[in-house]
């Protein structure tokens, strides 16, 4: 075991530095990973990027773009057989098709290749002809990457930490009374761990549907092929001295250690650890929405995100001997159609703040990053209305739930970002100088012209930032 286990090491060594080479010389691969927590809208960021990349009509700020230095952008298989591939043909057809609707959001890991065919620039455009750059994104759920952090902690630890982070959480009721009435001492009753377990997972959901972000580990919520297994089938407990080998409290340790080992670290070792551009979607608008607790745990829980990374920059040699290394990092407020132009600097100013502390470590340690207000797909258009008296910056839309036309003003967001962050930070209830609100909207009937993707805010930005440099 132990031989082959070294054997798998060094052919996946040796592949890896084939892959460098080849890269290096030959066609560039940029692997883009998008991730966020749900609802962040990944699945519609992806499709509307690839679109608009496809069809560059309505990207002015990717320069490689405007300077029409790209002849032409296609998609292709991506190269990892055993990853699923993105379906983006589905999620294009759901969002411009004649009944537009959200497409459903992402479940599990999956990959798309689009290939770009773009002529170089500066000195070298007269030398050189054109060369093809392939863009690898990888799509996978925030909460696996929150799952890294538990790499580094201890079952006591963990289950220390989730119960104090519970103990004031109305959506744990139920679980701390199925807690506080187990013996975790006993030996291991497989219903009751099932119990347990089942009680832990339907607090995560209804954290996660309350506007919380701490909602690990994060197969719970999102099990795929594991569902009923045993790695999936543990709780926190309160720390007990001694237990027994054969203790329910033993045989949930064993099952934590056997998920940071059979589950996240592949993750890692596999998917996360080659990605070497990330974009972190955010959805601001709906913590602001669910209140001051909602928008401290998603400070944390993007602190905690960064942390996951390993920032710097991909000198050849670095790559070559060690991986890859995340050079550019783009924090991404999504849903800005959701609001009037003139929020937008403060939505963005908001989001600096709250990435604040990652994002000067990921600076420290030779990474680039940048915080964006943006929408994927546009649902809204923008205008103007009296209301006793006064003018209100509105956007209107077609309401998710019943689609009618709707026009709707959410509140002006605050100049400076610590009259948020500041009592989200001492733990305020509830927002003291007004309520945020945030309307769902449906996706708009699309009429596209000719070389154009579909309607968007600053996803041209966000795509300058994260790949302009390659192109």
């Amino acid at each position: 075991m132990v031989i082959s286990t070294i054997a798998e090491s060094v052919t996946r060594g040796m592949e890896a530095v084939g892959d460098t080479v080849s890269e290096a010389f030959f066609e560039p691969v940029i692997r883009l990973g998008v991730t966020g927590l749900a609802r962040s809208g990944k699945t519609v960021f992806i499709t509307s990027l690839v679109a608009n990349l496809l069809d560059r009509g309505r990207m002015p700020q990717l320069l490689a773009a405007s300077e029409g230095r790209i002849e032409a952008a296609y998609l292709q298989p991506q190269p990892d057989d055993t990853v699923p591939r993105f379906d983006y043909e589905t999620h294009l057809a759901a969002l411009t098709g004649p009944a537009p609707h959200w497409p459903d959001s992402t479940r599990a890991i999956s990959e798309l290749r689009l290939s770009l065919r773009v002529r170089p620039s500066g000195l070298l455009a007269g030398l050189q002809g054109p060369r093809t750059v392939h863009l690898d994104i990888v799509d996978y759920p925030g909460e696996w990457l929150l799952d890294l952090g538990l790499l580094d902690k201890s079952y006591a630890a963990w289950s220390a930490d989730v119960l104090a982070r519970i103990a004031t959480r109305d959506e744990a009721g139920a679980f701390r009374a199925l807690v506080a009435g187990t013996d975790a001492g006993a030996v291991l009753d497989e219903p009751a761990a099932k119990a347990l377990a089942a009680g832990f997972t339907a607090y995560l959901h209804a954290a996660r549907a309350g506007g919380y972000h701490d909602c690990t580990p994060g197969r719970f919520l999102l099990p795929g092929d594991l569902d009923g297994s045993p790695v999936l089938t543990f709780a926190p407990l309160p720390p007990l001295e001694r237990a027994a080998k054969r203790s329910l409290w033993r045989a949930f340790e064993r099952r934590f250690e056997s998920y940071k080992a059979q589950v996240i670290k592949p993750f890692f070792r596999d998917h996360f650890a080659r990605i070497d551009r990330q974009v972190v979607l955010v959805d601001a608008l709906g913590a602001i929405h669910s209140g001051p607790r909602a928008v401290e745990d998603m400070r944390a829980g993007l602190a905690e995100t960064l942390a996951a990374f390993r920032p710097g920059r991909n000198a050849f040699v670095t790559r070559l001997l060690r991986g890859r290394r995340v050079e550019k990092i783009l924090f991404a407020a999504t849903k800005a159609d959701h609001l009037h132009h003139t929020q937008h600097p403060r939505l963005t100013a908001i989001m600096q703040a709250l990435t604040r502390d990652a994002a000067d470590r990921a600076q420290f340690a030779g990474a680039g990053t940048r915080a964006l207000s943006l929408a994927a797909l546009r649902a809204t258009v923008e205008e103007t209305v009296s209301h006793e008296g006064r003018s209100l910056d509105c956007v209107r839309g077609r309401l998710l739930e019943s689609g009618r036309q709707a026009a709707f003003y959410p509140g002006a967001l605050p100049e400076d970002p610590s009259a948020l962050l500041v009592p989200a930070r001492k733990g305020a209830e509830k927002w003291l100088d007004q309520d945020y609100e945030v309307m769902k909207f449906a996706p708009a009937p699309l009429s596209l012209r000719p070389g154009e993707g579909p309607p968007h805010i600053r996803l041209d930005r966000a795509a300058e930032f994260l790949i302009g440099d390659r192109l």
